[in-house]
């Protein structure tokens, strides 16, 4: 595996942007901006993705103590309903670049496409939390910020398994929507019960 690079540019101050749970059946969906040292190295830090959950609550400390600036921000599964997933990833990585307390130069996007935030540059680079240190950094802490959050939902809302998919579409999930119906937190714009499923959960 190719080793993650400390950053895009020699001198820029540059923010890592990533979300989390864009796919998802229920609950937020949550961005994290993060600006790191430059010539940053860590030994574990990768993709969210490759880490264990374990893995990925460890180096969030890492994360938070060695960032020049870090920020996470939620756009709730209402407005996802109402301005679509794609424009409520947007919203949520702008609303996390809000809150940094450095203003950064530039931002590297994980993924193809990017709404334009404020007359700040941005480069979008697919799968980039498997290239840059900042933007596998904002991918940690974006999924550990909403993980925790919906394990926190899972024991007001038992039987969907949130505490362990996370309102990710499992099987578990969807066999639970069909015996129980909907939470409060689930995503109405999303097709939650395909109808091809129907033949996988038998009356």
């Amino acid at each position: 595996m190719p080793k993650l690079r400390s950053s895009f540019t020699k001198h820029l101050i540059e923010a890592g942007c990533d979300e989390a749970g864009r796919g998802c059946l229920a609950g937020p969906v949550v961005a994290a901006a993060v600006i790191l040292p430059k010539k940053y190295r860590h030994k574990s830090l990768n993709d969210s993705k490759q880490l264990s959950r374990e893995e990925r609550f460890r180096i969030r400390e890492d994360i938070i103590r060695d960032a020049e600036a870090w920020a996470v921000a939620e756009v709730s599964h209402e407005e996802i309903d109402v301005i679509n997933i794609l424009n409520a990833s947007y919203k949520a990585m702008h609303l996390a670049v809000d809150q940094l307390v450095l203003q950064p130069e530039l931002l590297l996007i994980d993924g193809n496409r990017f709404k334009p935030y404020r007359d700040v540059p941005f480069e979008c680079i697919i799968r980039g939390d498997a290239k840059y240190f900042s933007i596998a950094a904002a991918s940690v802490l974006a999924k550990t910020y909403r993980d925790e959050l919906m394990q926190k939902l899972a024991l007001h809302y038992p039987g969907y398994g949130w505490e362990t998919n996370v309102g990710y579409p499992t099987a578990t999930h969807r066999d639970a929507i069909k015996l129980m119906g909907i939470t409060p937190f689930h995503r109405k714009s999303f097709q939650l019960l395909p109808a091809q499923l129907e033949l996988e959960f038998p009356a």
